[in-house]
């Protein structure tokens, strides 16, 4: 009888929590989102299912040595998956339509103020009962912004890791998102006519461009902020693998299997963060709707500043695929090649959208790394 009572007590019918069950009805809102309605689902399906396995009583899986744990504190914590992740986008990059319009740099640069009007934000919420963020939690959450998963992870992991799970979910959603977002903004500072202009073509870009873009991205984020080294660093690494031509087996494992198998794990490495004790406060409030308002103005400074250089350019730029300069990489440029093509049936923006897209990118991790070299410590 004692061993039947001692079996009882370590059972889950005594000893699930309301709010445990709370944060398993999360995972699989993430799990239905990632299945039916095909939201970001390489991310929000892992996360879903972490969320789900850390959150069942005496399981253990996200205690101090159970395997999300352990998964987290190898990957996340040490910074490995986000940069092995960053890898892989550069091994699956063609940078050729950035480095064909380098103006386009800008609107990638622009994009990411939503990053920065976020920082402030987030400190001022905490003249509202019940929200005490810190610098290092304003930034980690500000990062949102940028709409890069793995970036949000990376700055997340040194300078917020209590809220890694909170800003993880929102950044993911947000990109899921983009689509439905971002459209009503573009035409609300767009005119019909500027939602009309056609670009010019872009020019071919040579082998040896390819070839020497990483390598000119590598020296001037060692010159200026070597705290985005790392994830500038591995992004450059991935792409010479692609454009040098000589190691097709690398640049493919890249690409595939070891970029499938990190997100696996970075999935429910985040998911292990997710426990009702983590995010079942009122700050997770405040992240998904200051995450939200990040990525609004990450959006309308893109356009913004593309309708800005139009006041320069002898060449017009399409306003609309200044949207693309969050880092929501390829979504972003499709949904401006969208909305492009329903102002114009014959007016096709994705390859110029994929610009400022790829800039985004660039740009995120720098704006990570001018937050790590201030607030890092």
């Amino acid at each position: 009888m004692e061993g039947i009572l001692k079996l009882w007590q370590q059972s889950g019918f005594v000893n699930w929590e309301w709010q445990q069950l709370i944060m398993v009805a999360v995972g699989v809102a993430l799990i239905y989102l990632a299945i039916t309605k095909k939201f970001e689902p390489l991310l929000l399906l892992p996360i879903g299912f972490g969320t789900i396995l850390s959150n069942i009583p005496i399981a253990g899986m996200a205690e101090v040595n159970g395997l999300l744990y352990m998964i987290y504190k190898v990957g996340i914590e040490t910074g490995i998956f986000p940069l092995l992740i960053f890898m892989g986008v550069g091994a699956m990059t063609d940078f050729s339509a950035l480095i064909a319009n380098p103006r386009t740099l800008l609107l990638g640069a622009a994009a990411q103020i939503g990053i920065f009007a976020t920082l402030i934000g987030a400190i001022a919420l905490n003249a509202v009962p019940g929200f005490e963020f810190t610098m290092q939690d304003a930034a980690a959450i500000a990062i949102i912004g940028g709409a890069d998963g793995p970036t949000a992870i990376f700055l997340a992991s040194k300078l917020a890791p209590e809220l890694l799970g909170a800003i993880a979910v929102a950044a993911y959603s947000y990109m899921a998102l983009v689509p439905i977002i971002q459209p009503p903004i573009m035409r609300a500072l767009t005119t019909q006519k500027e939602r009309e202009i056609k670009m010019e073509q872009l020019r071919t870009v040579s082998k040896l461009e390819q070839i020497l873009f990483p390598f000119v991205v590598l020296a001037v984020t060692a010159l200026f902020i070597p705290a985005s080294l790392p994830l500038i660093g591995m992004l450059c690494f991935g792409n010479i693998l692609r454009v040098s031509g000589v190691v097709e087996r690398l640049s493919n494992a890249a690409q595939n299997e070891i970029m499938n198998t990190v997100t696996i794990f970075l999935g429910l490495a985040v998911g292990s963060k997710m426990s009702a004790d983590k995010f079942l406060n009122v700050e997770t409030l405040g992240i998904l709707g200051l995450g939200a308002v990040a990525f609004c103005i990450g959006t309308a400074s893109g356009v913004l500043m593309a309708k800005l250089l139009n006041k320069f350019s002898k060449n017009p730029i399409n306003p609309l695929i200044g949207a693309a300069g969050v880092s929501a990489v390829p979504m972003a440029a499709r949904v401006a090649n969208k909305v492009g093509l329903e102002a114009n049936p014959h007016n096709f923006l994705l390859m110029h959208a994929i610009g400022p897209n790829l800039a985004g990118v660039i740009g995120s991790a720098v704006a990570a790394g001018i937050l790590l070299s201030v607030l890092g410590g």
